[in-house]
């Protein structure tokens, strides 16, 4: 089984056993939801989710046999995580977990390796690292060409400027 953080339970909230998560996992309206299995903290605790609501800049959920804010005062500070298998991703969208590491192309010529990927409030940038500097390039599929998993590839298109 393969772990996908999706986050911190950094509080509780109320007292009927609701957690506050701060989650910046992309695909949340796809795990987030009744029924769907989390695994709690180091030892990867399975839980199932009861409910969710979206409060301030909090997820919120509530999780199956938990009433009370006293039984789930032991994951407070704890990571959240989901099986990889258990989400369905549509063709061309990936997780970041999958874009760290791929080699990147252009036009054929190895321009570095994905090293992470920075959010900032309108879009993501790909750090790409090589052995004499870090380029950045918008996480847009209007540069991307292709991402071949398998083959550990990425290709860009060659932006004037971008890569010179």
């Amino acid at each position: 089984m393969k772990y996908v953080l999706l986050g911190k339970i950094v509080n509780t909230h109320g007292l009927k056993g609701e957690v506050r998560i701060l989650s910046s996992f992309k695909y949340k309206d796809r795990v987030f939801k009744e029924g769907m299995k989390v695994y709690i903290g180091k030892d990867k605790v399975c839980e199932e989710i009861n409910s969710y609501r979206y409060h301030k800049i909090f997820d919120m959920i509530t999780m199956n046999g938990y009433n009370n804010i006293n039984e789930i005062l032991k994951y407070k500070g704890e990571y959240i995580f989901i099986n990889k298998e258990d989400l369905v991703l549509n063709e061309g969208e990936y997780l970041d977990e999958d874009i760290i590491g791929l080699n990147v192309y252009v036009e054929d010529r190895l321009l570095g390796r994905v090293k992470k990927i920075e959010k900032h409030s309108v879009n993501e940038i790909l750090v790409i690292e090589n052995d004499k500097k870090n380029y950045l390039v918008p996480y847009n599929f209007d540069i991307i060409i292709d991402i071949d998993l398998e083959k550990k590839e990425m290709h860009v298109k060659n932006i004037v400027g971008l890569f010179d």
